[in-house]
């Protein structure tokens, strides 16, 4: 029998926790909350996401067929379907979004001096977009065209680790050159893009399929 620790609590010991109980309490995400944490929520959503569960559902069924090792990977609360989708649509986002901001940061120091077969010493980020379909007939508001929805994830990577230091969520309709103006231009830096005709945009020239900062 094994008898040590299994690879989703090793994954664990990785993560700042003291971070994320610092901006579970900026927020006030544990206020009123008796059993199933913020951090109980997190590290459900951190499950599916390394195991590539597509829905609620999946995701509970997933958890409660392993119940007796919950305890051991780190999660207290009571899982149930109604429970997750209460805890997502109620808390306060700003939690995640800033515990997702310094583990970008930590990810980033740790690939800054890697190689990705450019000699180059500036960093250099990739520009894409990706539709996420919708039912139109669930979701009115995403509106994509005449009978589908969809949101638009507009996404920088950084190449060196392929780290996400930006994403922006906009409908469906949102083109990538709309998401220049939301960039704060990082000075001596490439960015990388499709599709966008030559222009002048804050200093730097814009070329169809890159963009080279002068």
């Amino acid at each position: 029998m094994n008898t040590g620790k299994t690879v989703f609590a090793q994954l664990q010991e990785h993560l700042p926790l003291h971070h994320f109980r610092r901006c579970v309490k900026r927020y006030g995400g544990n206020y009123k909350v008796q059993s199933f944490t913020c951090l109980d929520q997190y590290l459900c959503l951190f499950f599916a996401q390394l195991t590539y569960r597509e829905s609620l559902r999946d995701i509970t069924t997933c958890l409660l067929g392993m119940q007796n090792k919950l305890y051991h990977i780190g999660i207290r609360g009571t899982i149930a379907r109604s429970t997750l989708a209460d805890a997502n649509e109620k808390r306060d986002w700003h939690i995640y979004k800033d515990f997702a901001d310094i583990l970008i940061h930590h990810a980033r120091e740790l690939y800054s001096k890697d190689s990705f077969g450019v000699t180059l010493q500036e960093t250099v980020y990739a520009l894409d977009a990706t539709t996420i379909d919708l039912c139109l007939a669930l979701l009115q508001w995403a509106k994509f065209r005449t009978n589908k929805g969809a949101l638009k994830m507009h996404t920088i990577l950084d190449l060196r680790g392929n780290i996400p230091p930006f994403i922006a969520i906009t409908n469906g309709k949102v083109h990538d050159v709309n998401i220049l103006d939301l960039l704060v231009v990082e000075p001596g830096s490439f960015y990388f893009m499709d599709q966008i005709n030559m222009s002048i945009f804050n200093g730097c020239m814009l070329f169809t399929r890159h963009w080279v900062f002068l």
